[in-house]
């Protein structure tokens, strides 16, 4: 079957293992938008037969862990609910709705109000993914790797340094960063690993599944 993966960075494929004449990857930065601009790019030189959106979230459900995998069932966005297929696999995995927001959701407060409405977890891309495939009408799926937790809130906001292109200005969270360093750069170094356990995690998960 030939897939396109859509993540927001390539680091979220960095551990992703699928026969090569099969597959496609598109990162187009954060944002249901750039995802779903993303695979149009894509479509004019591959036709997949599934669309999977895959790459990181945050936890809403408080027993998820980091590096767990969310497989999502619907994933809502604004009013609008997509249906997800899910792959066959017999790897270990939570299934749930999955929330896609407009913007990096890092408070504990705002992580509960959206558990409220149902969801596991939250994300900036599915949205965008499903209503691509639903118009191409091929089977769409949402594979997600936690990378932080239902009661943190995070110290630095990303929502600031989140570039027009979707992409995060490094530079721009190091420096902010500075402003409360003892807080703030532990964060960032403890993100990095996870972001590199969660990106394992998908990479494992997905060898295992079958679409």
């Amino acid at each position: 079957m030939k897939l396109l993966f859509v993540a927001s960075d390539r680091m979220e494929f960095r551990h992703l293992r699928r026969p090569a004449d099969d597959i496609r990857t598109v990162a187009n930065g954060a944002g249901a938008h750039r995802a779903a601009s993303g695979i149009d790019n894509a479509l004019r030189a591959f036709r997949p037969e599934a669309i999977v959106s895959m790459g990181f979230c945050g936890a809403l459900d408080p027993s998820l862990a980091i590096g767990d995998i969310v497989v999502g069932t619907t994933v809502f966005g604004g009013d609008r609910a997509f249906p997800a297929e899910p792959p066959v696999t017999s790897a270990s995995h939570r299934r749930g709705p999955v929330r896609t927001a407009d913007h990096v959701v890092g408070t504990a407060e705002e992580k509960r109000r959206l558990h409220a409405t149902g969801a596991i977890a939250v994300e900036m891309e599915a949205a965008g993914v499903a209503q691509r495939a639903q118009k191409l009408g091929v089977p769409f799926f949402c594979i997600k790797s936690v990378t932080d937790l239902a009661d943190e809130t995070m110290a630095n906001d990303f929502n600031v340094v989140l570039r027009s292109d979707g992409r995060f200005d490094t530079m721009k969270v190091l420096l902010l960063s500075l402003r409360h360093p003892w807080v703030r750069l532990p964060e960032l170094f403890r993100l990095q690993r996870r972001c590199a356990l969660a990106a394992r995690s998908l990479g494992e998960f997905i060898a295992d599944c079958r679409f």
